[in-house]
């Protein structure tokens, strides 16, 4: 698999990253073994976690995964995990410096390693001064317990203005930031990506596919094994089942037929390719859903197929509303 840089940093990742979401949860570790030496052995190197992730199952799952040598060596994997994220519904956020660390040695101990290559602040905390929550990057990487560090789902402004801060006097310079991006949610496009062109900060989009949507197997219904078929899921999907939705996803299934492949393919592709982005995160549910994504390393659309998807799933932006050019 083709390798890109993360920003404009050093460190490298395969074009696609392996998600691990619901890894010790609705994923099993058998299911989750197949999937990581699946990836693996298609050149994968990019592992996302994060210390929420199944209560912490995740990366006690990966970590012993990793641990068993004979599965995929500790060596070839870019694993990357966040913090900041709480199970709490007076407070979703934690970003003092104090719960960062701690969480920090929380994952590693989980991961059954001794650093992690990429670590981000998972959301943004506005009851925290964001140069505290920064300092904790700065602690990680000084003390070798991440090489690189990077932050995720902050809105514009907060990227600019942690980006920013980072660039100055002796701090760590942002490499990833992870965002929703897919041909059905292209707000990052309106400030959050041209604020991590111009700071040299690497995309990393989750759910590329439109959090399942994009593949087409909405388009007659909703099937009983899928995440739209979950009780504790199928608000997650619902928001991708409009009319506006509908025309993007019959988009993508004819351009997939004119190129005689899959809806899944054309989708992962078309975000893939996008200015800014590093490595699309995907999340399946076992190593077949897998494999078929993994397909996609052969597949650049052509410039028309490209600008077609493009008109059809363009945002409307009413912001600024003035046409300043006639003032």
């Amino acid at each position: 698999m083709e390798q890109r840089h993360l920003g404009r940093t050093g460190l490298r990742v395969s074009r696609l990253g392996l998600g691990t979401l619901t890894w010790g949860r609705d994923t099993d570790e058998h299911d989750a073994a197949q999937q990581l030496k699946a990836f693996w052995d298609a050149g994968g190197t990019l592992v996302d976690t994060a210390d929420v992730y199944g209560g912490g199952e995740a990366e006690y799952l990966l970590g012993r995964l990793v641990a068993d040598k004979a599965l995929v060596p500790r060596r070839d994997l870019v694993i990357s995990t966040k913090a900041g994220s709480v199970p709490d519904p007076d407070r979703r956020t934690d970003g003092s410096r104090g719960h960062l660390l701690a969480a920090l040695d929380a994952s590693l101990a989980r991961l059954g390693t001794d650093y992690v290559d990429l670590w981000q602040l998972h959301a943004f905390d506005p009851c925290t001064p964001l140069e505290e929550s920064l300092q904790a990057l700065d602690i990680a990487v000084s003390t070798g317990r991440a090489r690189y560090v990077g932050v995720s789902d902050f809105c514009g402004w907060q990227l600019a203005k942690a980006g920013t801060w980072q660039l100055s006097g002796e701090r760590t310079r942002l490499a990833g930031t992870q965002m929703e991006y897919s041909l059905l949610q292209r707000g990052v496009e309106r400030e959050v990506l041209p604020a991590a062109l111009d700071l040299g900060i690497g995309l990393l989009p989750s759910s590329p596919l439109g959090r399942g949507v994009l593949t087409g197997k909405y388009r007659y219904g909703t099937p009983a094994d899928s995440r739209g078929g979950s009780e504790t899921l199928a608000p997650f999907v619902e928001p991708y089942l409009d009319d506006t939705a509908s025309r993007i996803v019959d988009a993508v299934s004819t351009a997939a037929d004119g190129l005689a492949t899959t809806p899944l393919q054309v989708a992962l592709a078309w975000v893939r390719d996008r200015p800014g982005v590093t490595a699309p995160i995907i999340g399946a549910r076992n190593a077949q859903q897998l494999t078929a994504a993994l397909s996609v390393e052969s597949l650049s659309l052509p410039d028309e197929i490209c600008r077609a998807l493009d008109d059809v799933s363009a945002p409307v932006h009413r912001y600024p509303d003035h046409d300043w050019s006639t003032l």
